[in-house]
């Protein structure tokens, strides 16, 4: 079934709680359903697209002149298993931090370190979404979807998709043309623990052995001492991705701030910490209208209430332009910026 509503309000289907109206908006329960909608609807096969989940990564400036379309089909079902490893397909609508209980719950490791991260399945390909050193590519193994312009499914292999650092292949070149339906994920039964990122190890072992349900519960209990909750406080989590840069650069800017986090990223590269770039920049806690830097976690704008798309947008470039004078370090938005 396919639901289409025009001149429709995103305010409560965007974690900053920002007011825009979307031209179009439609909710579609499956792939056979989006087909047949773009079949029956030709006019539509024209207009910008915007595939919104949770809307969790987004930051409207303008109204949306086009289509937004949710995909809400969330199913989870498990392909194949044996004493190894498992290998489990959850389609768009699933919403992310659900499937990670899950997946801890039946013991199925690779994906509890990506606990609490806002946002639904389908976005998780697009984003290469990843924390506590871990990228959900390491357990992506499939991505299936529909090409909007030849209304084809189609299926990309891990290698296909094309992922790096807060990308892939989805968000680039397939971008508006590809929505994802179902996410397949190569899951371990066997796993081997990724505790090596900041304090993470130390908060597992306050709950005891090191097992997937103590990582998932100190992750939790790390971000929600961070990150403020976006059904409270109006905000998309990190805005900014963290830079990568050559060794030579993390070595200079070791050698002028020793306490800069630096982080191995291969290939003769390192990543640094934005929050700490814009802490130090003097950002951390301050206000600017109605948008507001966390005072507990500089990598997050918040929305204090009433802040425009805009007003959130021009925090954030002067945070940019701040951070690049004081340490010749662009910082780049994780978030992504509709409408400007």
């Amino acid at each position: 079934m396919c639901d289409l509503r025009h001149n429709f309000s995103l305010k409560n289907n965007n974690t900053f709680g920002i007011s825009a109206i979307a031209k179009h908006y439609l909710t579609v329960d499956s792939a056979e359903n989006l087909i047949l909608f773009f079949k029956e609807n030709n006019t539509e096969l024209n207009e910008s697209r915007l595939f919104l989940g949770a809307g969790s990564n987004l930051l409207f400036i303008n109204n949306f002149d086009g289509i937004v379309i949710n995909p809400e089909m969330a199913g989870i079902h498990i392909i194949l298993e044996n004493k190894d490893s498992a290998i489990v397909e959850a389609e768009a609508g699933v919403v992310w931090d659900y499937f990670v209980e899950w997946c801890v719950e039946r013991g199925f490791g690779g994906v509890e370190n990506l606990s609490l991260i806002p946002g639904n399945v389908g976005a998780v390909p697009v984003q290469n979404i990843g924390a506590y050193g871990i990228e959900a590519e390491s357990v992506i193994s499939e991505v299936k979807g529909i090409n909007l312009n030849t209304l084809e499914i189609k299926s990309f292999s891990h290698d296909e998709c094309e992922f790096g650092y807060r990308t892939s292949l989805f968000k680039v070149e397939l971008k508006e043309r590809f929505i994802v339906t179902s996410v397949i994920f190569h899951l371990t039964k066997k796993p081997e623990f990724h505790l090596e990122y900041g304090a993470l190890k130390t908060e597992v072992l306050k709950s005891g052995k090191i097992n997937l349900q103590n990582i998932r519960k100190a992750v939790i209990s790390i971000r929600e001492s961070k990150l403020p909750d976006p059904s409270k406080v109006g905000n998309a989590g990190s805005f900014f991705k963290n830079p990568v840069v050559s060794e030579a650069i993390g070595s200079a800017l070791k050698n002028s701030y020793p306490d800069i986090p630096v982080y191995p990223a291969g290939s003769g590269l390192v990543k640094l910490a934005a929050g700490w770039l814009i802490e130090k920049a003097g950002w951390k806690g301050k206000s600017v209208g109605n948008a507001a830097v966390h005072h507990k976690q500089a990598l997050v704008i918040i929305n204090k209430g009433g802040a425009s798309g805009k007003e959130i947008f021009e925090l954030s470039e002067m945070i940019v332009k701040d951070v690049l004078q004081k340490f010749n370090i662009e910082l780049e938005r994780e978030v992504l910026v509709i409408g400007g």
